[in-house]
């Protein structure tokens, strides 16, 4: 028998999981599911990305859907265009061999929203969207949530980060109502997330935390590298020079960074490019398909660029400048290391910063090795 069959997962969506990939529950899955299948409560999972959260929450929530109704029974918000893509590719695929058509709707900013209202005149049970689009859509009047009966804030700290707080509260308080849940899931629990718990979840909502005392997945190695502003893109380029089948994601504080260094990089014959907040969508949609599909090896990002950036086999993340946020640094780090495979995080630091390293270290519970190039 199935390890997901004893969870509570049914055969159809099993037999699409096995096809993907998925057969055995990640520890996130095991502890959630049976959880979500089995009591109609509010929720609350503590994890880092690439633990499989997906499927811990989307196989729940698909298995509730009443197909007969044409109502939207489910909202999915998570914070970037990338995220909400992959999240409702993925419910497709967990769908592939169900007898009753479940139909899932992606809405998020960059593109038509006349588009994105036109398709949901269509008959829709699930919508996955960002959450200044889904506001958007419920002003004018274009979105009815009034049936929803599952919320699910994925990646909540980081949609909290990149200032969404606002859209939240209004669609929460759209959407909270007794007969309606909220699951959240998060890497960190800063107190903006601990307030949106007290102020529209139930006391005692069950949390399930995994990797407790791990803010930072434990297959990262912690690395930095002593440098000065004269030398470090040079040091960079020795490091990339010295893992030329590598793929990886070079990490900058600022927007002029971040092409800076991807047209020194390009000017030294790597194959690279910058993602930043003033790109065209079209530009940032055409720079992540080439990264996806390798014929890109590195990318040069800011912190919210890379926010929902879930690349398979990237084996390191460079830190141009340490990030000003400590969840920052969990995040960056967490784009390597996925899906169980190990990777390496390197902090390239003036000598001024080495007291930051100690800081991160005691605050998120990890160790640093000091390494030379």
């Amino acid at each position: 028998m199935s390890k997901f069959a004893e969870l509570g997962i049914s055969k159809d969506y099993i037999k699409s999981i096995k096809e993907i990939g998925i057969i055995e529950p990640t520890e996130i899955q095991e502890k959630t599911i049976p959880v979500l299948l089995n009591s109609k409560t509010d929720f609350i999972g503590l994890a880092q990305t690439g633990t499989g959260k997906t499927a811990a929450f989307g196989l729940p929530v698909l298995q509730e859907i009443d197909t007969k109704s044409d109502h939207i029974q489910a909202l999915i918000l998570s914070p970037t265009r990338e995220l909400v893509q992959q999240i409702k590719k993925q419910l497709f695929k967990f769908t592939k061999y169900n007898k009753e058509r479940i139909f899932v709707e992606a809405v998020f900013g960059g593109e038509k929203i006349d588009r994105q209202i036109i398709n949901l005149k269509r008959t829709t049970h699930i919508i996955v969207a960002t959450p200044g689009r889904l506001i958007d859509l419920i002003e004018r009047g274009a979105v009815d949530i009034s049936h929803v009966k599952t919320v699910i804030l994925d990646e909540a700290d980081e949609m909290l980060s990149m200032g969404f707080k606002q859209d939240l509260n209004r669609i929460l308080k759209f959407t909270t109502k007794s007969d309606r849940k909220t699951w959240l899931f998060s890497a960190t629990m800063p107190d903006e997330i601990k307030r949106i718990i007290k102020t529209y979840m139930d006391a005692n909502a069950p949390r399930i935390e995994v990797n407790k005392n791990a803010l930072v997945n434990a297959n990262i190695r912690h690395q930095f590298t002593r440098t000065t502003l004269k030398t470090k893109i040079d040091d960079i380029i020795t490091f990339l020079e010295k893992r030329q089948s590598q793929r990886g994601i070079i990490f900058c504080r600022t927007k002029a960074g971040a092409q800076n260094i991807a047209k020194q990089l390009i000017e030294e014959g790597f194959s690279a490019a910058a993602l930043e907040g003033d790109m065209q969508q079209k530009e940032r949609d055409k720079v992540m398909r080439a990264f996806k599909n390798e014929s890109l090896q590195y990318l040069i990002s800011t912190d919210v660029s890379a926010r929902g950036i879930d690349v398979k086999e990237l084996e390191f993340v460079i830190h141009h400048q340490l990030p000003e946020q400590l969840e920052y640094y969990t995040h960056r780090s967490g784009r390597t290391a996925r899906a169980g495979k190990s990777g390496t995080s390197l902090a390239f630091v003036l000598p001024s910063e080495i007291e930051k390293i100690h800081h991160i270290q005691k605050e998120l519970n990890i160790k640093f090795t000091e390494v030379s190039l």
